[in-house]
């Protein structure tokens, strides 16, 4: 079993890991970790809870000079939540192993002005969504022509016709030899073309790897469209999960779903996409710290959440990519603990569930709802 020892990693840096407990590098860690200090290009694939944070922020840890005010390293990702997260991660990092490594986050509507202001700190590492970043690129706020890394985190976001073309448009600005990291919890045909054409002789990690998590249960329950939200409540009441996170593909039901919840006497909060920032950190919060038991979201809110202890996933939508399915399930079943995923489904939507298991490898298990338990149909 290899250790951060072996991986040319500076000692500091694995004090400062010892400090947060990560004293064995996970497998996408010990894959990437070396290639990526040797300026190689990555695209990898490795599920969600794996370590990928690390995974590309180690090595631009180890490239930056502490003493430079230029700034290495741009990191992108889709949504807000997950690049607080990351900024998060490096300033922990760079505090535990005293590296005095400084970064920023840059995302939109945010407060410009103070971004600007932070930027006058000449951080090393910006963590920022798309629109943002290249705002501030055409602003000569951030000069881009220092960078010598760019990541994408949960790239198969950024590769999307939404992201893409800015994508592209931000990577034009930075060094002609920069690096490029491409990390997802799944990368399909599509974005591996466009990731292709973004690099220079990508090393390619774990793409045919296991892309979903064995501690998993998958399972499915007929209903009809319209009973679909009934059967949610009458599925929270059966199944009693500690913490759970129901997804559902259009912002403007997740209020409705929430307040029915609420009636029936279950804890629940939602998180919207056009909310203010107080109150989805408000929602957040009271599903960390226990006082709700269920998280009603989209997937584009939820991703980068950094939400621990989660029992159960239920899609009361079903995703609207079959890809999605991975990094909605990928919250649940982390750290070798067991996790369940139940989708709600009409016998319409039967074919693309099917769809799924033939993607993913897996199979669902059929059950009922009868007299306030969760049972196979034919018992």
């Amino acid at each position: 079993m290899k250790t951060f020892n072996e991986l040319k990693i500076n000692n500091k840096i694995i004090v400062g890991l010892e400090k947060e407990n990560i004293i064995i590098p996970t497998k996408i860690q010990m894959d990437t970790i070396t290639l990526a200090i040797d300026n190689k290009d990555i695209i990898a694939q490795a599920i969600t809870g794996s370590g990928k944070t690390l995974a590309y922020l180690i090595p631009s840890f180890e490239r930056i000079d502490p003493d430079s005010k230029d700034l290495h390293t741009i990191v992108l990702a889709p949504t807000h939540e997950l690049v607080v997260q990351i900024n998060n991660v490096i300033k922990n990092l760079a505090a535990d192993s005293n590296f005095p490594i400084r970064s920023t986050t840059i995302i939109g509507e945010v407060n410009i002005k103070r971004q600007i202001e932070n930027l006058k700190m000449k951080p090393h590492i910006i963590v920022g969504t798309p629109g943002r970043i290249i705002e501030l690129i055409k602003l000569k706020k951030i000069k881009a022509h220092q960078v010598s890394t760019i990541v994408l985190d949960e790239a198969d976001k950024l590769l999307s016709d939404d992201y893409i073309q800015t994508v592209k448009d931000i990577i034009k600005t930075t060094q002609r030899d920069r690096q490029i990291l491409i990390f997802s919890a799944s990368i399909d045909k599509i974005a591996l073309m466009r990731a292709s054409e973004l690099t220079k002789e990508p090393h390619l990690v774990n793409l045919n790897d296991e892309r979903i998590n064995n501690d998993i249960d998958h399972l499915c329950i007929i209903s009809t469209k319209r009973d679909k939200i009934d059967t949610l409540r009458s599925l929270i009441h059966a199944a009693k999960p500690k913490k759970t996170i129901v997804f559902v593909n259009k912002n403007d039901l997740i209020q409705e779903v929430v307040a029915r919840l609420i009636f029936h006497k279950i804890d629940a909060v939602g998180i919207f996409g056009n909310a203010i920032k107080a109150d989805r950190k408000k929602a957040i919060d009271s599903f960390k710290n226990g006082k709700a038991t269920v998280l009603v979201a989209s997937d584009l809110v939820a991703r980068g959440l950094d939400l621990q202890d989660i029992t159960h996933i239920i899609n009361l939508d079903i995703p609207s990519s079959l890809n999605e399915y991975l990094h909605r399930v990928g919250r649940t079943g982390r750290a070798d603990k067991k996790g369940t995923a139940i989708s709600i489904i009409t016998e319409n939507e039967v074919q693309y569930l099917m769809k799924i298991e033939e993607l993913n490898g897996i199979a669902f298990s059929v059950k009922e709802l009868y007299k306030g338990k969760l049972i196979d149909p034919f018992e």
